[in-house]
């Protein structure tokens, strides 16, 4: 293993082999005696500032019992961890891209979600849920597929691992006003949905919920969605453009992260404040 700066890639490598790890009850200390390395070395590879061997990512995955198209997956990301990377946009082709995307919101410190039409995933109530995957089974995948249970299953897992009470990292949503007022196959799904949102405001003082009203001017981001992570002085941020279909992209730094970041943050001073938007989801809820 050498010591690297933390690219998107490696750090991307390490929150999968963290996560890998910790499900397997490995500690970090068995991981490096696996590989003939000193502890500290696992640590800099799971934070994304040391690169592996493919013969050590071998020996670690078999030591996590990583198999399958998993393992596969698992030594592309370490191929693509050890070529020097000149560019800042990452494009995210590998299967089970959304699980990656989980290792990373997990890791940041600063969360600054904006979405158009559609709740966002952290704050989506599990009938909302489940009513957003029904309108993609049999279209974005087969019926016959597991990917709507997992991925439900994953929604969820997110929320119990961020939305905990006493997590002190930072968290902004812009959420839009037609995405409080959208046709989700039944009433009781937005009830539901505006409930779960006023009970998590009332239950989180730090989550700050903005909403954008329709008809608001000042914001640059219409008709599209993203999420900028930020690490503070653990690495630069990472903007994230939300897709419909296809694969993921990841933009590192400056100046892409940096444009996004600035977007974000016309679109959140253009919103209803807290109490404000608060005040909205009630009316909208009794309508």
């Amino acid at each position: 293993m050498g010591h690297a700066r933390p690219t998107f890639e490696r750090r991307q490598l390490g929150l999968v082999l963290r996560r890998l790890r910790e499900r397997s009850g490995m500690t970090q200390q068995a991981g490096a005696e696996a590989v003939g390395k000193v502890r500290s070395r696992i640590v800099q590879l799971e934070d994304g500032t040391a690169t592996a061997s493919e013969e050590d990512l071998r020996t670690l995955l078999d030591c996590y019992t990583v198999t399958g198209d998993e393992r596969t997956t698992v030594l592309e990301l370490g191929a693509q961890a050890r070529r020097r990377q000149k560019r800042r946009v990452h494009v995210d082709n590998l299967p089970d891209a959304y699980r990656r995307f989980a290792d990373l919101e997990a890791s940041a410190s600063e969360i600054n979600c904006f979405e158009t039409g559609v709740i966002p995933g952290l704050l989506q109530s599990e009938g909302y849920i489940q009513a957003l995957l029904a309108e993609a089974d049999g279209v974005l995948w087969s019926e016959s597929d597991t990917q709507g249970e997992d991925r439900w299953v994953y929604r969820l897992d997110r929320q119990t691992r961020m939305l905990s009470e006493g997590d002190r990292r930072i968290l902004r949503f812009v959420v839009t006003e037609d995405a409080l007022r959208a046709n989700m196959g039944a009433p009781e799904v937005m009830r539901e949905q505006l409930g779960h949102l006023l009970g998590l405001l009332d239950k989180l003082p730090d989550l700050n919920i903005r909403v954008l009203q329709a008809g608001a001017y000042g914001n640059p981001l219409r008709g599209s969605g993203l999420t900028i992570f930020g690490f503070g002085e653990r690495g630069t941020p990472i903007g994230y453009s939300s897709p419909v279909f296809g694969p993921s992209t990841y933009y590192d730094g400056d100046p892409e992260a940096t444009a996004m970041l600035r977007a974000f943050y016309r679109s959140w001073e253009t919103a209803l404040s807290r109490e404000e938007s608060r005040r909205l989801i009630q009316l909208i809820a009794k309508e």
